[in-house]
């Protein structure tokens, strides 16, 4: 008997899980193995008004793997990240900004950590209008390519870099803020990923600077075309937030944006990350 009740809310990504108990989340190892299950066959998982306080989460995500606690200090809950753009709330706030672009966290990790495994969001307060978050599948959308794109694809790299990310939002920064980027190592990595479950997915978003060893505005625009590719609305699942909902998703295999909100609205999500133990190869 399935510990899950789910219902699919794409046929390509997302999926509401319903008659959960916020307190067994924290505390039952075998629902944590269930819900590990169900995120990797449908991307992300929907706990509409689950009202889990910030304590559940942290201890649900320990079911899950290993907490990232590289971002504590912002919210008296170790483990917990807020995301807003409230700088009275998240000192970092400007650089959340390069959230509303389509990406993959852990592209640009300071040393060589693997990219985050799954990530958590709960909402706290929501917008009055936008502010959605949207999730794409990239391993469908790698599956859609002809035989002979994934030979091609399957061979080019790609350089990610905070700086790339970052002039998305700020495309006439200071060069003290550029130097602040570029403090940032650089990563190489394939475009293709090709995971330990043998199944391959794409390395794209607003990381994605450019393709070594192709001309770079060639390169860029081939990185466009993918990523809007990728993107189109039949491998979309876009998250409209109620208070009280949480959401989880697979941050190894799905892109995700936030949809633009007024950078003056209270919007504030709740975010736990469970570290990777996966490298992009």
């Amino acid at each position: 008997m399935s510990l899950l009740t789910i219902n699919k809310l794409t046929a390509s990504v997302g999926a509401e899980v319903t008659d959960v108990d916020s307190d067994a989340l924290a505390h039952d190892d075998a629902l944590g193995a269930a819900i590990l299950d169900a995120l990797e066959d449908n991307g992300v998982l929907v706990f509409p008004g689950l009202g889990l306080t910030s304590e559940a989460q942290v201890a649900f995500c320990r079911r899950l793997g290993e907490i990232d606690h590289s971002s504590d200090g912002h919210h008296p809950v170790a483990g917990i990240y807020p995301v807003t753009l409230d700088k009275s709330k998240n000192a970092s706030a400007d650089y959340l900004r390069a959230t509303f672009d389509w990406h993959i966290d852990g592209c640009t990790p300071t040393n060589d950590e693997c990219p985050q495994k799954a990530t958590v969001l709960s909402a706290k307060q929501v917008a009055e209008t936008g502010g959605e978050t949207e999730f794409a599948n990239s391993y469908a959308a790698y599956e859609a390519f002809t035989d002979d794109e994934k030979e091609r694809f399957g061979a080019l790299r790609v350089m990610h870099s905070l700086e790339a990310s970052q002039r998305r939002v700020t495309p006439d920064p200071s060069p003290e803020l550029v130097a602040k980027w570029r403090s940032r190592p650089t990563h190489e990595h394939p475009l293709v990923w090709t995971h330990r479950s043998g199944r391959k997915s794409l390395v794209l978003g607003a990381s994605a600077d450019y393709v070594v060893g192709m001309d770079i505005d060639e390169g860029r625009a081939l990185l466009a075309e993918l990523l809007d590719r990728a993107t189109q609305p039949q491998l979309v699942y876009s998250h409209r937030w109620s208070v009280g909902d949480t959401v989880i998703w697979d941050n190894n295999g799905v892109l995700h944006r936030a949809a633009p909100y007024d950078p003056n609205s209270p919007r504030e999500m709740l975010r736990t990350t469970v570290l990777g133990d996966e490298p992009i190869q």
